[in-house]
């Protein structure tokens, strides 16, 4: 239980976006005033600003009546102003929880002791004790935070409460936690404290009391709220009422935190037994939530409880979650012992033995059930990706024909599957490989015509136009390069286009091509207003709750006050938050769910400031520094960056790669004795400065290997060994033909995203 009070705090919700709109504009501003406070904003960014201005001002659109602001809302503005100074040691507390970052924040917290800021103060050192899972600790600050807490006293309340639960203390849990919805209505904790009240009851003894509580609140779902409740029956002694519930966190909400403790209840009251539909539907929602191992753990004892019929489906499901935990050896053995049918399970059934055979090196049984599934399941889905796998291993082989065979096949077969476009696309390119210039040039122009919207369609634009080039047909060629450029335009081959449009001698117009009119235009994206409620006490304690870096929470007022308020300027302004608190990953993924075209953009059709989310400029003093002491272009090495860890200094990955630059330990501790550092340990790339000293001073080392920065970027991801085997296989007219050519999509994508990146940080920041 103790986990679960102060999970939430770290899991609340999400908002996509970011844009300007500061809680520090005078409340009550007039639109106005806003709007030229945004301009001159802007004008610092350069020319991509005033250009945004153009194209985005507000003034057209219905701006938001604003209200007076309430005298709470004016309280809440004053700590926001009161308070700013708090933010960064609140970052730095709740990011390291060092002695040193504790005792900074509680002597800001002293100095403030009369004030609303002192109390946000205090708030975040018993919000990090928490945090740290020091309940004792978090009592004494929390108590301190009470009295000058304002709008933020429901925190410290819930949070105050916790803690005495936590150590036992549960009659002052008790006194702290009840009345809550009374004291704090509009509050969005009330549910939480509904739980935590509840179980303050439980501690002693009062369980109908707990149950009268929980039983008026179960509306939406919430599983920390059933697990309660469920215990507040047990205790109660209604112990069927009690299995219910608890059986239906355990099997239909298995993949949740309380999943596990439900079924401990459950063995306790030795109620564990399920019906069989109950069970698979516990190892269905397993699969599908990736827990794969305790998926197949599920199947695996359901397999003598099911009727005949339906064993074979859950042999099918349980050699699925055997294979995709790692297990493959056992996974064959249980398809192999599944009876042959003529339904699509068997097709999935030979699609799997093959997928096994061929990930253990016999390519030769992957084949034969490929042939299998041809004759005997031709319209499957299954044979889809059988040939999709047999076109990638012949790739990997460098056998080319017969990859192009297996392609071919596959899109021909299956004209409107979801690998179609794909398949055609590497069809065509394979056969400019192997110097078919002529079917490449039909299969360019075919790939836009059957599949205009699919994401191969701008590299069938620029090589169709790279075809043309060579034949001479100079108008053609700048005919399908201008149609890249102004449809995706900041792709990584529009630019690719514009500068081969720099070097055409031909001023003649692009003449009109029909089947470039088979590409959609690009869909009308959201408009976000910017005009954000100041007016609002939500926005106010959100702005506030950012002061002390408590972002997620911050988050969720702001959620909640869009919900309260028209337009659409909640997603930016989230972001903004998060950005400002130094989450520049979540601040990134914000913005991309927000504006999901914004590469098909140009600068000046999104606000400069939503750019700026996307593209930062974090630790720009070092990494400029250090990218310039290794002859490095600041931006592709920030581009670099943001692809590899999205700005997160603490990103470790699951290849353990650490930091901003994603350096693995032993590449780190190399490059260190090259830099001459001394006494160097891993937990030092989680240092910005020395992550990016040693990053870029690693990638130089691989660019003077390879001579291109396409070459080195694809060994940055896949690793020198293979660029060279990629190289080695045959010439190519330049480096955008390497990369087109890489075999692994995600390397060849790595590539292509990070030089397009940098284009786009030069577009919106000038010279570095």
């Amino acid at each position: 239980m103790k986990r679960r009070y102060f999970v939430w705090l770290l899991t609340l919700g999400i908002v996509w976006g970011t844009a300007p709109g500061r809680a520090a504009l005078a409340l009550g501003q007039t639109s106005t005033e806003s709007t030229a406070g945004k301009a001159s904003t802007s004008s610092k960014t350069g020319s991509a600003g005033s250009h945004s201005r153009k194209k985005n001002s507000t003034s057209s659109r219905k701006r938001r009546k604003r209200r007076p602001a309430s005298a709470r809302v004016q309280k809440v503005h004053r700590a926001f102003v009161a308070s700013t100074s708090l933010r960064p040691m609140a970052q730095q507390l709740l990011q390291d929880r060092t002695p040193a970052a504790y005792a900074g924040v509680e002597a800001y917290a002293r100095r403030h002791a009369n004030d609303s800021a002192g109390s946000l103060a205090w708030l975040v050192v018993g919000y990090a004790h928490t945090l740290d899972h020091d309940f004792a600790k978090a009592i004494d600050p929390l108590s301190r935070a009470k009295a000058n807490s304002g709008e933020l006293g429901e925190y410290v309340t819930l949070h105050l409460a916790n803690a005495y639960l936590q150590t036992g203390h549960v009659a002052e849990a008790s006194a702290a936690i009840s009345g809550f919805a009374d004291k704090y209505p509009d509050s969005l904790l009330i549910r939480d404290a509904h739980v935590l009240y509840a179980n303050t009851l439980l501690s002693q003894g009062k369980a109908n009391d707990a149950i009268a509580i929980l039983e008026k609140d179960r509306q939406p779902v919430r599983a920390d709220l059933e697990l309660a409740l469920g215990r507040a029956y047990e205790a109660a002694g209604d112990n069927a009422k009690a299995a219910s519930i608890l059986r239906n966190i355990y099997y239909n909400m298995p993949a949740s935190y309380e999943a596990d403790p439900a079924g401990a209840e459950l063995k306790k009251l030795s109620m564990l037994n399920a019906s069989v539909p109950e069970r698979k539907t516990r190892a269905d929602l397993l699969l599908k939530g990736k827990r794969y191992s305790d998926a197949a753990t599920e199947y695996r004892s359901l397999l003598n409880d099911v009727n005949p019929a339906e064993r074979p489906t859950v042999q099918m499901v349980l050699a699925v979650s055997l294979e995709k935990s790692g297990q493959g050896r056992e996974a064959r053995q249980v398809l192999a012992a599944m009876p042959e049918t003529t339904s699509d399970a068997n097709a999935q059934r030979l699609h799997m033995l093959g997928e096994i055979a061929k990930s253990s090196g016999d390519e030769n049984t992957f084949l034969q059930n490929l042939d299998q599934l041809r004759h005997a399941y031709p319209n499957s889905p299954w044979l889809e990706q059988s040939l999709l796998s047999a076109g990638n291993m012949y790739l990997l082989h460098k056998d080319y024909d017969k990859a192009i065979d297996a392609y071919r096949e596959l899109q021909q077969r299956f004209p409107q599957g979801s690998r179609a476009s794909y398949a055609h696309w590497k069809a065509a390119w394979l056969s400019l490989r192997q110097a078919r210039t002529e079917e490449a040039k039909k299969e360019f122009e075919d790939q836009i015509a059957l599949y205009p919207s699919s994401a191969e369609v701008p590299a069938a634009l620029y090589w169709r136009g790279r075809l043309a080039e060579e034949d001479g047909d100079l108008v053609k060629a700048r005919s399908f390069y201008v149609k890249l450029s102004e449809r995706f335009h900041n792709y990584y081959y529009a630019e690719l286009a514009r500068q081969r449009m720099k070097s055409l001698k031909s001023l003649a117009e692009p003449v009109h091509y029909a089947i470039l009119d088979r590409i959609p235009a690009l869909p009308a994206g959201k408009v976000f207003d910017n005009d954000a409620p100041t007016d609002n006490l939500r926005y106010q304690k959100a702005q506030l709750l950012a002061n002390g870096a408590l972002v997620d929470l911050a988050v969720r007022e702001l959620q909640a006050a869009a919900a309260e308020e028209e337009g659409s300027w909640a997603a930016p302004e989230a972001a903004r938050i998060y950005q400002d608190s130094g989450r520049y990953d979540r601040a990134i993924e914000s913005m991309k769910h927000a504006v999901p075209n914004y590469f098909a953009m140009e600068i000046p059709q999104l606000p400069t400031s939503y750019w700026q989310v996307l593209f930062p400029k974090p630790y720009w003093t070092d990494l400029k520094r250090y990218s310039e002491q290794n002859a490095l272009d600041p931006y592709l090495v920030a581009s670099l960056i943001r692809q590899e860890s999205e700005f997160n200094p603490n990103a470790i990955s699951h290849m353990n790669a650490w930091g901003l630059m994603q350096l693995l330990p032993k590449t780190g501790k190399a490059v260190a004795k090259q830099v001459k550092l001394k006494h160097f340990n891993t937990n030092q790339l989680l240092t910005p400065s020395i992550n990016l000293e040693l990053g870029t001073r690693y990638f130089r080392g691989m660019v003077d290997r390879f001579g291109s920065f396409e070459y080195a970027l694809a060994a940055y991801n896949a690793g020198d060994d293979r660029v060279k085997d990629w190289l080695a296989d045959g010439k190519y007219r330049d480096p955008q033909e390497f990369v087109e050519s890489i075999p692994f999509t995600e390397t060849r994508e790595y590539v292509q995203a990070i030089l397009r990146n940098a284009n786009v940080y030069r577009q919106l920041y000038g010279t570095p």
